[in-house]
Formats: structure tokens, sequence, C-alpha cells
């Protein structure tokens, strides 16, 4: 049986290292976009601050709105809970208490992220050296799946881990859906233009493009993406991907049944998104929706295996 203190470091150490690598990915696929945008388009780095939830943190201790100022509060600011450096901070802080369930290697894969990312963190900022740091964070992150995809036992500490890394991983892509495809769906004129280049950002956000090219041999099209990242089974990184991760952590931890409820109406409302696929505006409540119902499960998460010990 595992301690529900354990339980715990081990849910929150995943969902901050998750949240850690999806944020890195955030900024790097924004960065290339803008970049690939002639110079003439008008751009804003505000979508950022928005897709993790953050502006009124940011707004409380800046006053200008700059791409250098969102990048370090994303990235290397401490006094930022979400930002990529204090989530890998607080990641291995939960961890460091865990290492009797964990692999040896993948404790030393978080430590040494951990050492890298507080070593240099304005290398995060800087556009000169940015995609270099992100990437590494990005692949020290896989790093660390891998090893415990191949050395951890497969026993409830490894399922609280993937429940953890599924709910994060799932808000994450809602959230990058329901600020940058709803804004796409929603553009009109001169605000359209460029759409491929803006919806391949919006799959390089959860490193989704080439799956997408695969599994559709298409055209990129506003209302495919958004039903890919959505409800595609086969892509690990679709709503719908995550939630069928969370039914089969859920299934190998005590008391499966006190979550079924939550984990169901989680299920219905993903499947209910192809009806409003091709609206930004019910895009982006309908993403709502679905992140309340992450928290709601996150809520029965920690009541079954957290306070109930």
């Amino acid at each position: 049986m595992l301690l529900s203190r354990v339980a715990e470091h081990l849910y929150w150490g995943s969902r901050y290292l998750e949240r850690a690598e999806d944020t890195a990915r955030v900024v790097r696929s924004f960065t290339e976009v803008l970049l690939d945008l002639p110079a003439g388009v008008a751009t804003s780095w505000e979508p950022l601050l928005a897709i993790v939830g953050s502006r009124d943190a940011f707004d409380a201790h800046h006053a200008a709105v700059t791409e250098r100022d969102i990048v370090r509060f994303l990235v290397a600011d401490s006094g930022n809970p979400g930002s990529v450096v204090s989530s890998i901070a607080q990641a291995r802080e939960n961890l460091r208490t865990t290492r009797e369930v964990l692999p040896r290697e993948g404790w030393q894969a978080v430590n040494d992220l951990y050492l890298f990312s507080g070593r240099e963190p304005e290398a995060g900022v800087d556009r000169r050296s940015r995609s270099r740091f992100l990437s590494r964070v990005i692949d020290e992150c896989r790093q660390l799946d891998g090893v415990l995809s191949g050395c951890m036992l497969r026993d409830e500490a490894y399922s609280m881990w993937r429940l953890g890394e599924a709910i994060e991983r799932a808000d994450m892509t809602t959230r990058v859906l329901g600020v940058r495809a709803a804004a796409l769906l929603s553009a009109t004129g001169s605000a359209a233009d460029y759409d491929d280049v803006q919806w391949m950002g919006v799959l390089r956000s959860v490193s989704g493009l080439q799956m997408y090219q695969r599994s559709t041999r298409g055209p990129i099209d506003g209302a495919e993406v958004v039903r890919f990242l959505v409800l595609e089974p086969d892509f690990p990184r679709s709503v719908k991907a995550c939630v069928g991760r969370m039914r089969e952590a859920l299934s190998h931890l005590p008391r499966p049944h006190l979550t079924t409820s939550a984990l169901d109406e989680l299920d219905a409302l993903v499947a209910s998104v192809p009806a409003v696929a091709d609206d930004g505006a019910l895009l982006d409540d309908a993403m709502d929706e679905v992140q309340v119902a992450l928290g709601q499960l996150h809520d029965v998460v920690y009541a079954t295996f957290v306070a109930a010990e």
C-alpha cells in the first residue's frame, strides 16, 4: 500500500515536471512562429500569459508587456511558481523524499535537470540561447520519462506518477486550444493571414506537427487540428489519450470506483468538443469546461489517495 505522503509527492513531482516541459515547449514554439512570420506582421507575447493562466501575477510586478519580461517571467523567474525554473525546483523537492520508490537513475535525471536550469536561467530568456536552453529542458524531461518507463515497477507509485502527468498534460493541451486555437478560428481578414504558419505553431506547442501530418496526410486545417488534439486516441498528448491514461492509472490504484464519476464526466465533455471545433468562442468555452472537470478530478484524486489516510 502506497503511503499518502509518498502518493502526494509523486503526484506533484510528476505534475511539476510535466508543467516545466510543457511551458518550455509552448515558449519555444511561440518564438519559432514569430520568427517565421514576416517582419511587418503585428505580434504580441500576451497569449503566452493567457495559456499558462498567470496574467494577474505578471501584471502585479510588471508595468509593461514586453517579450523579454514575459519570457523571463515564464522561464526564469524564481518568484513565479509556474515558471520553468520554479516548476523544476518544486519537482525536485517533491521527489527528494520519494527516492525509495524511484529508480536511482530517475532521481539523478531530476537532480541534473535542476542543476542545469538553476545555473544559467537567463539563457532561457535571451533569443540567441533560448531555443537551446528550452530544448535541453524538454529533452531531459523526456529522458526521465524514458528512465521511469524502462526501469520503474508497475506498482501504485508508478500509477500515481502517470496519473499526475496525464492530468497536467491534458490541462496544458486544453489551454493551448482554448487560447491559440480559439483565436485562430475566430480570426478574420488580415488577422487570418499566415494561418498555416500559426496552426503549425499550435501543433508544435504539443510536439504534434509531424504526427498530425502522418495522421491526416492533407493540408493543415484548423478544425482538423482541433479534432486531432482533442480526440486522436493514438496521439499521446491529445486530451482523449490523456483521459485514457488517467483511467488506466486509476484502475491500478485502490478504490478506483470513487473516481469513476468525475472521470466519466470529463470523458463526456471531451467527447462533446467536435460539435464546436469550427467556432473559436465555443471552443474556448468548451476548453474552460474541460479544465473545470480536470480540476474536479484533481479534487477527487486528492480526497481519495492523499487526504483519506
